[in-house]
């Protein structure tokens, strides 16, 4: 395979490559899994910790503000720097940060060491991505690649719920994080020996602190004021200021990229159709599927009175539906392209959560929870896979990385909007006197419609934006991509 093709260093055996693929699926599978496993450790934690339910929020809100806020500034970073580097610096960041936060014994140690673990998940995830899309060649192999890395890192969400329950249940709280110790290490390790280092050969290395300044304060203040818009109002002035804060930022962030000489942001990677295809349906997906687990779990757990361990465990038939779906949808790719299989996804998925909304207050495993979940499953597998390629195909070898953290950075704004929405109105039925059961199903109900509706909308768009099947000539690499090879 030549570098002209979009290949990782020339000569890198093909047992390698599928190596390094098993590497970069695990640990973002980690990367996945942290965001929701701590969920389920959070009664655990507040009875540990003696906080408050807006204090112990914040475990959470401050893994999704680092991680969010810092992907853009991470994926450019691993393409100037070397890809592999920055994935190491990530994991062994993303592992310090477990193993403290493990042994935190106050609230704040907590949530800043949970900042840390985004700080670090920003700099692997997209620099994961990046050795992807040059590992693999754009056709069939990349494909099939991306079926093994959707179908792996895919299912974290659903694997976050069931390993949380099981190890909070058996071992504490603690063991949430201090697992992720020994893979992250292992994994460092591993892809310092298994995975080439590979940049671009650029000649301006210098970093544009102006725009790696406006923009990370630009989607961390959007990120916060969306996190905290149900307590504070969506109308108080600390949302709109927040939002206008934001707005003034990110157009200030445009402004300079449009004049300084080395971008942190090169703007013509907006240009792409692809990537701007991609990176619109993954924020609404993204919205619909937080909005799903969200609502999922608190009905299980709330109103048919499951268990943790059995309400993640519940969802073990979506996370396998899910890994078969992307699985399959490699080939589906090259049969009747990127288009067709990611709007098939979303029609599966749309469908599903419209089912899953009848759900009554005195409810079935197998017919409202089971059954919904089929097409759930197998939509989101579709759309994971289809997504992945569409956000990378016909980018540049210099820019793989700044699309990686572009779609994850997408992903995590999509997900915090659709949070703060779909709670909205799922609390809208159940204030004062009326948090009784059957209004809390309502407003369950009404929420998974909402999903169904953003999920309705992504799919409206990709049939309008994303192009119709083409023969791409892979991304020309050839001048660009200066390998550094590893120890052997």
């Amino acid at each position: 395979m030549s570098a002209a093709s979009g290949s990782e260093p020339v000569g890198l055996p093909d047992q390698r490559r599928w190596f390094a693929l098993a590497l970069l699926a695990i640990a973002e599978f980690v990367v996945i899994l942290d965001s929701t496993v701590i969920n389920v450790a959070l009664p655990s934690i507040s009875r540990n910790l003696h906080v408050s339910t807006d204090a112990l929020s914040w475990v959470v809100s401050a893994y999704i503000l680092a991680f969010g806020g810092m992907l853009l500034a991470g994926g450019r970073l691993a393409d100037l720097f070397g890809r592999r580097r920055l994935f190491v610096i990530g994991l062994s960041i993303f592992g310090a940060a477990s193993l403290a936060g493990g042994l935190s014994t106050s609230i704040g140690e907590l949530v800043a060491c949970r900042a840390l673990q985004g700080l670090g998940a920003a700099a692997l995830a997209p620099a994961a991505r990046s050795i992807l899309a040059v590992l693999f060649v754009e056709g069939a192999e990349r494909t099939k690649a991306l079926g093994i890395w959707a179908a792996v890192a895919g299912s974290g969400s659903v694997a976050g719920l069931i390993l949380g329950g099981i190890l909070t249940s058996a071992f504490g709280w603690r063991s949430v994080l201090f697992i992720n110790v020994p893979t992250t290490l292992a994994l460092a390790v591993l892809a310092s020996r298994g995975i080439r280092e590979s940049r671009p050969n650029v000649a301006n290395r210098s970093i544009d602190w102006a725009g790696a300044t406006l923009v990370t304060t630009g989607i961390l203040s959007t990120l916060y004021a969306l996190v905290c818009a149900n307590a504070a109002g969506w109308g108080s002035t600390q949302t709109v200021g927040l939002l206008s804060l934001s707005a003034v930022l990110l157009a200030g962030f445009v402004l300079v990229e449009s004049r300084v000489a080395a971008p942190l942001v090169p703007l013509t990677i907006f240009r792409q159709r692809h990537v701007r295809a991609a990176n619109v349906a993954m924020a609404a997906t993204a919205a619909a599927m937080v909005g799903l687990f969200f609502v999922l779990n608190l009905y299980l757990q709330e109103i048919l009175g499951y268990s943790a361990i059995r309400a993640g465990l519940s969802s073990l038939p979506l996370g396998l539906l899910l890994m078969g779906a992307a699985g399959a949808a490699g080939p589906l790719l090259e049969r009747i392209g990127t288009k067709a299989v990611l709007i098939s996804g979303l029609g599966l998925f749309t469908v599903g959560l419209a089912w899953l909304a009848r759900i009554p207050l005195h409810g079935s495993y197998m017919s409202d929870i089971l059954l919904p979940s089929l097409p759930i499953g197998a939509g989101l597998g579709l759309i994971f896979v289809a997504i992945t390629s569409e956000s990378v195909a016909g980018v540049h070898a210099d820019q793989t990385g700044l699309a990686g953290g572009l779609i994850n950075a997408t992903q995590q704004i999509g997900g915090a909007i659709g949070l703060a929405v779909i709670t909205a109105v799922a609390t809208s039925y159940t204030s004062g006197a009326a948090h009784r059961p059957a209004n809390v199903v309502h407003g369950f109900q009404a929420a998974l419609l909402v999903a169904a509706g953003l999920a309705a909308a992504a799919m409206v768009l990709a049939a309008i934006l994303v192009p119709a099947r083409e023969h791409m000539a892979p991304p020309a690499t050839a001048t660009t991509h200066t390998p550094a090879h590893a120890p052997a």
